[in-house]
């Protein structure tokens, strides 16, 4: 099979931790890694953010990344990218005339759009990821979603248009069905997670002599909800909090978001227990899991939830809002506990609940990593790379 995986602006040679690098970054890495490996031959094509940048980058085995002239050649916000995806279907489709892939999977709702534009005219068959989808985005930042006004409609567009959406979760498989998405079309595949990255063994971070840690790896965005685990601390004494994401160490000093939780903190007296480390190397990161007791992954909506099946495979018991995707990977009372979300005294309740019982949390901790074998990637790519033959198959027989 050839592939090509569309995502204009999570390129997976991006530095993570930005502002618009995260986990779809690594969930179109560690795909195309897996679908090589499976025997596919897959080209990832993404944004040209950087003029050095070469048109065509090997990034493993049998995948290249394809950089597209759309727009200027300089980071761009991705709510401001939907003027450039006429250009980046034009380039798409000249791509696709020239070597003609089997079937094009597109990761993000403005992927979707230039991919439909460009792989229609050809009648190459197109699967859609949405990894976040704008009703729910609006539903709960209301005034505050940054979103272009088109973006709902072009995603209902999109789940008519497409030959399959390939959903990560089935709270998201319901969320599509009431957009006017045809259930048959619709096959739910999750995200997957690196087992060979991720493990409960190996190096730990290191951490003081005393008391608990809990570990946040994320975004510095208000919507995942970090504020309100540095509001659990005030009632959790003993705990220290380290969040991992972000720039680099040294710019969190003049980056808004950093500051805006640090002034959290120091107004509730707990600064002294927040440890922001800024954007680590994905290498670090299992170790920074093992070190915890407890992971806190409490957005106010969140489309799959990768941070949490990583530290379930890292042996880590995890404190989840009860939102998207992670009320179902996480499994309430066995890998983990639910908290409503925008809650922090529950946040603080959940965590200490973990801490109180030592055996508890050991077994919490050993249940994720059984759960999360049912993540591991070669068998996520197995489950696409099926969508894609049937889509390839049903369009030659029509």
């Amino acid at each position: 099979m050839k592939i090509s995986m569309v995502s204009e602006h999570a390129s997976p040679l991006a530095v993570l931790g930005g502002v618009d690098a995260g986990g779809q970054n690594v969930h179109v890495a560690d795909l195309a890694r897996a679908l090589g490996r499976l025997g596919a031959e897959v080209v990832v094509h993404t944004r040209r953010d950087d003029p050095t940048l070469p048109r065509r980058v090997p990034f493993a085995e049998r995948v290249w990344v394809d950089h597209i002239d759309a727009g200027p050649a300089t980071p761009v916000a991705k709510d401001s990218l939907l003027p450039h995806m006429p250009a980046f279907g034009r380039q798409l489709r000249h791509r696709w005339r020239e070597a003609r892939p089997d079937a094009v999977h597109s990761h993000f709702w403005m992927s979707g759009l230039a991919s439909v534009a460009a792989a229609a005219p050809l009648g190459i068959p197109v699967a859609h990821t949405y990894h976040a989808l704008g009703v729910v985005k609006r539903r709960h930042q209301g005034a505050a979603d940054t979103s272009p006004e088109e973006r709902c409609d072009i995603e209902r567009w999109l789940a008519r248009e497409v030959d399959r959406v390939v959903a990560t979760s089935e709270d998201e498989r319901r969320e599509l069905v009431a957009m006017g998405g045809d259930p048959d079309r619709i096959t739910v595949v999750p995200c997957g997670v690196d087992l060979g990255l991720f493990g409960p063994t190996g190096k730990a971070d290191r951490r003081r002599a005393s008391g608990r840690r809990v570990v946040v790896v994320s975004r510095l965005v208000e919507r995942k909800g970090i504020g309100n685990v540095i509001a659990a601390l005030v009632a959790l004494p003993d705990v220290e909090l380290v969040v991992a994401g972000g720039p680099p160490a040294p710019l969190l000093a003049r980056d808004p978001e950093a500051q805006r939780f640090l002034r959290i903190a120091r107004r509730l007296g707990v600064a002294d227990r927040v440890d922001l480390r800024g954007a680590l190397p994905r290498e670090e990161v299992p170790a920074l899991l093992r070190s915890a007791d407890a992971v806190a992954c409490c957005p106010w909506y969140e489309p799959f939830g990768l941070v949490a099946v990583e530290a379930m495979a890292c042996g880590v018991p995890v404190v989840a809002s009860a939102v998207g995707g992670l009320a179902e990977t996480v499994l309430d009372g066995c890998t983990g506990l639910h908290v409503p979300p925008r809650d922090p005294s529950r946040i603080a309740a959940a965590l200490r609940s973990v801490f109180e019982d030592e055996g508890r949390r050991l077994a919490m901790g050993a249940a994720g990593a059984l759960r999360a074998q049912r993540f591991g990637w070669d068998r996520i790519a197995a489950e696409t790379l099926d969508v894609a033959e049937q889509m390839a198959a049903e369009r030659v027989a029509a």
